[in-house]
């Protein structure tokens, strides 16, 4: 029988000893090595798990720290007076230090079994979310290999129950069991082989290619909430570009993004936003949101055309309403992209049309100059005119600049004084 997250066999695992890796204590933060330790001394298992054993093995700087123990989240409680227990649909302790700094304790798990669940089918699901077990059963129950490996803070080793280090070492990204049955559990899961694959430069294995061909319609399943945060996820990890442009080729992204598609144009500027983002700039929902609808915009509304401005408010409107219904996305998030993007048009015509002051001094007058900048990153008359457009942004802000430290002080009123106010009637 081979391993997979139903039946992981008593395969033992490898287990790389202190001396032949490179994980140090030092690179782990100081909070989680106090939860770790705890936990052992207590008698409980206690290991580093998922991302930040293969970041820590890659060179790379972990986001966060995971523990898994085989301690219940009871029982790490007892434990820590500054824990707190979280969840419903996968209970975890949560252990806080400080106002912001907090380290997820998950108890390990295992897949549960007919005869586990509940009499009542509502139940099944939470319930079968919530079955202990055993590092190896929870190993298996992870999505890709490189992410169920564990670091053991009593001997400082490695452990490997499910082939991940061989697959660090290839650089292969593949999916615990199989890929078809895993994909359908969570379809969310073939957007994140896409996002780990570019974020680490990965290959992806042809079982998890093929596994996305076949089971990409199912991703339309998915809470619309979920897929809109893992897309902002691709934009925050620098990866939107290359990402989205795979899920297009292998018929992944109209389900994804409710019938969405792209051109290569379109992928070409989310790779210059993905610049700007590893430059320092912090990307923000609406940005994201203009820059995948900017091209489909300027065909229905092309600036050198006969549309006005009220046609450009209007299509704005109309392109940005079916994803943002969709998605949930608040109004104040959508009016901010649908401004970016009439901005752009705006831009597109040149200087010396009317309106143009109360244009300059827009708040989103900066934002649409660098959307349409990255957009005519390549093109030499366009990169021209947005030079002309930021020397106009700059002196009108002089402009006004001088004219507030010229105003004259306003008068001071003089205060009024006691008994010159308007005299008694006599009654």
């Amino acid at each position: 029988m081979s391993d997979t997250p139903e039946n992981p066999t008593a395969t033992p695992p490898v287990i790389v000893p202190r001396a032949e890796h490179g994980i140090s204590r030092k690179n782990i933060d100081e909070n989680t090595l106090k939860v770790l330790y705890r936990l052992s001394r207590q008698g409980y298992k206690a290991y580093l798990v998922g991302g930040s054993v293969r970041d820590l093995l890659l060179g790379r700087t972990p986001k966060d720290f995971d523990v898994g123990t085989n301690a219940t989240p009871n029982q790490v409680k007892k434990l820590f007076r500054n824990c707190f227990l979280v969840g419903r649909r996968f209970r975890l302790a949560h252990v806080r230090f400080g106002a912001h700094d907090v380290v997820e304790v998950a108890t390990f798990r295992r897949q549960a079994q007919p005869d586990d669940l509940p009499e009542d089918p509502a139940d099944h699901f939470f319930f079968s979310e919530n079955v202990f077990g055993t590092p190896q059963e929870d190993a298996f129950r992870r999505d890709f290999t490189i992410n169920a490996l564990f670091y053991d803070i009593q001997t400082f080793s490695i452990i490997d129950y499910v082939g991940g280090l061989a697959d660090l070492a290839a650089r292969r990204l593949r999916v615990i069991g199989d890929p078809l049955v895993r994909f359908t559990e969570d379809p969310v899961r073939m957007l994140r082989a896409l996002e780990f694959s570019a974020r680490l430069g990965f290959s992806l294995d042809d079982s998890v290619r093929q596994g996305i061909y076949l089971r990409a319609s199912l991703i339309a399943e998915a809470a619309p909430a979920r897929i809109r945060e893992e897309l902002m996820e691709l934009f925050r990890h620098r990866v939107a570009g290359q990402v989205l442009r795979n899920a297009q080729g292998m018929g992944l992204l109209p389900h994804l993004l409710a019938g969405y598609e792209a051109e290569e144009a379109t992928f070409t500027l989310l790779d210059r936003i993905d610049l700007r983002t590893a430059a320092g700039t912090p990307i923000e929902e609406h940005f994201a949101l203009a820059a995948l609808f900017l091209d489909r915009f300027l065909r229905a509304c092309p600036p050198e055309g006969e549309a006005t401005v009220t046609d450009a408010v209007r299509i704005a409107g109309l392109i940005l309403s079916p994803h943002c219904n969709y998605f949930h996305i608040s109004h104040g998030t959508r009016h901010q992209a649908r401004e970016m993007l009439i901005g752009c048009f705006r831009l597109a015509r040149g200087l010396g049309k009317r309106g143009e002051r109360r244009f300059l001094q827009h708040p989103m007058t900066p934002q649409s100059l660098e959307l349409f900048a990255l957009w005519h990153a390549d093109d030499p008359e366009q990169t021209a005119l947005a030079e002309e457009w930021r020397l106009a942004l700059r002196r009108d802000e002089e402009l006004l600049q001088r004219k507030s430290s010229e105003s004259p002080r306003p008068k001071r009123r003089r205060p009024r004084r006691k008994g010159k106010g308007r005299p008694k009637t006599e009654g």
